[in-house]
């Protein structure tokens, strides 16, 4: 898609960026994977792709790329030390998740979607999907790695839980009732009150189970938001590095511990989340709510673009149908009068 992006002949482009018509079509093939290129010629492409014109937008997604193909490939054929497993060793961002999915479900994720379905000449692929046997070995895989995590000694609930979340792709007869029994060990952290490092263990539950048709967990964990001041700024703190309103460069959840409103930019976050709301059960409560908390944290956010008039809109339509909760209908109430005072 990038290579698409360049306003220049394919053959023409591989002369300027110094290599052969056969490297270029070994890279997009797959035959030469781009996560084995020396870190400086990598960064000496995407200048070049810049300086040619490529999208800027998919050059930013270069990163996610590389390192969900570091995820898949792990999965795959597991590290003999569950510590070393990526999952176990970073937080994975929503693009990389986003193209990890694309890749065992075939989701293009939104923002690609006008360049992933561009008509192309000869056999081409349609997108970086695993072949049905890798889907099948990939989810067997990841279900492996979960059940494991404790292998991985102090990176196990790191590991635990974002392999339980990719698992959640899973379309298999029985990985709901997988998902069930394996969110288990994480079910007790729903009824801690209080922010405590399980904090994130409860907000995995609650998000798998409503992502399996489940929302009753992320109704209770959304009104116990509420009750804890830490456990807000938490949560908008996990927004804002999923949702790419603060560089995605954490280690593990200890950001959580130790949330930072200076670290996000509100603006963002605040595009970000309004842009997100959709009707599914349970997901649009916590959507709503931390809407609610990010304006009253920062009240003049209405006032910083377009975003807030589509809230606004958006906002009545939600209010006009059935899907939130008593709670949640109270909250978005509160941020549509905010939006109305502002306007």
């Amino acid at each position: 898609m990038l290579r698409e992006s360049v306003p220049l002949p394919q053959a023409v482009l591989a002369e300027r960026l110094g290599v052969d018509l056969g490297t270029i079509q070994g890279r997009e093939s797959g035959r030469r994977p781009l996560g084995n290129v020396r870190t400086m010629d990598l960064l000496q492409l995407r200048r070049t792709l810049a300086l040619l014109g490529a999208d800027g937008s998919l050059l930013g997604w270069l990163d996610a790329a590389l390192d969900a193909d570091r995820i898949l490939t792990a999965v795959l054929h597991p590290p003999a030390d569950p510590a070393a497993h990526p999952l176990a060793g970073w937080v994975q961002s929503r693009e990389t998740a986003h193209l990890i999915a694309w890749a065992v479900r075939g989701i293009i994720p939104p923002a690609l979607q006008p360049h992933a379905i561009r008509r192309r000449r000869g056999p081409a692929p349609v997108g970086p999907q695993l072949s049905a046997a890798d889907r099948t070995h990939f989810f067997a895989q990841l279900r492996q790695t979960a059940e494991s995590a404790d292998r991985a000694g102090e990176r196990r609930l790191l590991l635990r839980r974002q392999s339980l979340y990719l698992a959640s792709y899973d379309p298999a007869p029985d990985a709901e009732d997988w998902a069930e029994q394996a969110l288990r060990t994480m079910r007790p952290a729903l009824a801690l009150r209080d922010y405590t490092p399980r904090w994130i263990e409860a907000r995995t539950a609650a998000t798998v189970a409503a992502r399996q048709g489940d929302p009753v967990p992320l109704y209770d964990f959304v009104d116990a938001l509420a009750a804890d001041q830490h456990s807000e700024l938490a949560n908008l703190a996990y927004w804002a590095y999923w949702l790419g309103s603060m560089p995605p460069t954490q280690p593990d959840d200890n950001f959580l511990h130790r949330p930072d409103p200076a670290a996000w930019s509100p603006v963002h976050l605040f595009q970000q989340l309004a842009g997100s709301l959709h009707d599914a059960p349970g997901t649009v409560d916590l959507y709503v709510h931390s809407l609610h908390t990010l304006l009253h944290l920062h009240p003049w956010l209405p006032l910083a673009g377009p975003a807030a008039r589509q809230l606004g809109e958006r906002a009545v339509e939600l209010l006009d149908g059935g899907v939130l909760s008593s709670v949640s209908r109270r909250d978005l109430e509160s941020v549509h009068y905010r939006l109305q005072q502002m306007n």
